[in-house]
């Protein structure tokens, strides 16, 4: 396993243990060269699932992508980062069919989002719905407000 601080290619295994699922092992790492921590997991992959983009192209889903994305949206908010991991992490286990298109992603990331934090929720979907202007923004924070 390569350190993401240093991409050095040895480190040891500190504590391992299942994830609070159970379909995962999770496993903390010490980089033998910089000293570093970090976590990784190991999970059984019996049939990747895959989203069918907007043009029609398919790939595996990333869980690392979506996790990116969510963690992009809620910078500096009160979201604890194991919330955003657990979702991004279980969302194929979820998902329970062998594709979803890229607009359903979207979709539940951004219902996943929204009970948790409103800013996180309108970062998330000026990204995924491309707003191009103050008038998309302006609706969609009047769509809070009066589902709130």
């Amino acid at each position: 396993m390569k350190c993401p601080y240093c991409s050095c290619d040895d480190s040891k295994v500190i504590n391992s243990r299942p994830s609070d699922d159970g379909s995962a092992i999770r496993r903390r790492r010490e980089c033998l060269s910089c000293a570093r921590r970090f976590t990784t997991y190991e999970r059984a992959q019996l049939e990747p699932l895959m989203v069918v983009k907007r043009a029609g192209v398919r790939q595996a889903f990333n869980p690392d992508k979506l996790l990116r994305g969510l963690m992009l949206a809620s910078e500096k908010r009160p979201i604890p980062p194991e919330t955003l991991r657990a979702f991004a992490y279980s969302f194929e286990d979820e998902v329970g069919a062998p594709e979803i298109t890229s607009n359903e992603v979207g979709l539940r990331a951004m219902s996943f989002l929204r009970p948790l934090d409103d800013v996180a929720y309108i970062r998330f979907a000026s990204v995924y719905r491309e707003f191009d202007s103050v008038e998309h923004f302006l609706e969609e924070i009047k769509g809070l407000q009066n589902d709130g």
